[in-house]
């Protein structure tokens, strides 16, 4: 069972973005399911790698969408991606020094909560001053975007 669901609630109406939101779902879910499995370090080291990674993409990319919009908050939701960005390369780095419990139930709902907070409030500030048409530009600038 996956630890959380993509929902209309959570669409943004901008078909990139809300593609790159579903991947990161997708990527928590996926570290979640390799956690339940008690899968050895090296598969969670690589799903956490993957959404470290698309995390970084993702939020280059929105923060370049909303600049070129003149989203006036801009830095505020920037600082927001570096907080999460900052928490998830030290889960990142207790794996793998082997920290024992450093992917926890508390840590995925962390992630989750974090996740579905800031696409429904945050990222949903932006949308206003994003030009007319654009989720059809960002759909197709984004299409390769995937897990290294």
């Amino acid at each position: 069972m996956p630890l959380m669901t993509w929902n209309e609630k959570m669409s943004l109406g901008v078909v990139g973005i809300d593609n790159e939101h579903k991947k990161l779902v997708g990527l928590v879910n996926e570290l979640y399911d390799a956690i339940q499995a008690g899968k050895a370090n090296d598969v969670l080291g690589r799903v956490l790698d993957g959404l470290v990674a698309y995390t970084e993409s993702h939020f280059r990319h929105e923060e370049a969408l909303f600049s070129d919009a003149g989203y006036p908050h801009s830095a505020e939701h920037k600082r927001e991606h570096e907080r999460l960005a900052t928490r998830v390369l030290e889960i990142q780095a207790q794996v793998r020094d082997g920290v024992r419990g450093a992917l926890s139930l508390d840590v995925m709902n962390f992630l989750k909560d974090w996740l579905i907070n800031h696409i429904q409030d945050s990222d949903r500030k932006y949308i206003p001053y994003l030009p007319a048409g654009r989720s059809t530009k960002i759909a197709e600038q984004n299409q390769d975007l995937s897990v290294v």
